[in-house]
């Protein structure tokens, strides 16, 4: 299989959403709201559109990985560094290594545009395997002073993460997705049912 890593273009962008949809739908909780942020991200100040990467299967978007401007927060001062989210991969080709390239590629380009690191709430079980480590390493918090297996960081520079005491501020956007909104986005794609399955979130209360 030739798989093609290269930035995206205007032309992708409904494919790359659907590939959102795709991957994360009933994943986490009945259908997903990652293809209307993918729509949100594109607008949004904090978006770094240079970073932004398809993969190419046969002429077909099948992955896509995206980033924004979040900071380290610690006293008066402000430190930039990187959020990437969604990183997905069409159902068809998961488990293929694809989501991994997507990753490793993009990282390369963001050390090369000279970011500090990237701090990220994604999978334990996966990002580890790419060099993450989980926040408490370098004594970062959240913004309420917590620390989890799932809050990850990766350090692009030497000491790029090294904020001891820092608490991290993700970019706004990431939690701005009201429901009525991603049901009215939604409309733009195929039908697929929502349903609730094992291993999903449980509800917010």
């Amino acid at each position: 299989m030739n798989v093609i890593i290269r930035k995206e273009t205007e032309a992708d962008q409904y494919a790359s959403e659907l590939v959102a949809k795709r991957a994360f739908w009933n994943k986490h909780h009945p259908g997903c709201s990652e293809h209307y942020l993918v729509h949100k991200l594109r607008l949004d100040q904090t978006y770094i559109p240079e970073l932004t990467r398809v993969a190419e299967v046969d002429g077909k978007v099948v992955g896509l990985i995206m980033y924004a401007i979040s900071s380290l927060v610690r006293g008066e001062e402000k430190i930039e560094v990187l959020t990437f989210g969604p990183l997905c991969v069409d159902p068809d080709y998961q488990a293929k290594g694809i989501g991994g390239r997507l990753l490793e590629s993009s990282l390369e380009d963001a050390r090369k545009m000279g970011y500090r690191g990237v701090v990220i709430f994604g999978e334990p079980d996966y990002y580890p395997l790419h060099g993450f480590k989980t926040c408490d390493y370098w004594k970062i918090a959240t913004l309420d002073g917590k620390n989890f297996d799932s809050f990850l960081g990766y350090e692009l520079i030497p000491g790029g993460l090294a904020y001891p005491g820092a608490k991290f501020q993700e970019a706004a956007v990431y939690s701005e997705l009201p429901a009525e909104e991603v049901e009215e986005y939604d409309k733009k794609f195929p039908y697929m049912e929502k349903l609730r399955l094992p291993g999903q979130w449980p509800d917010e209360e």
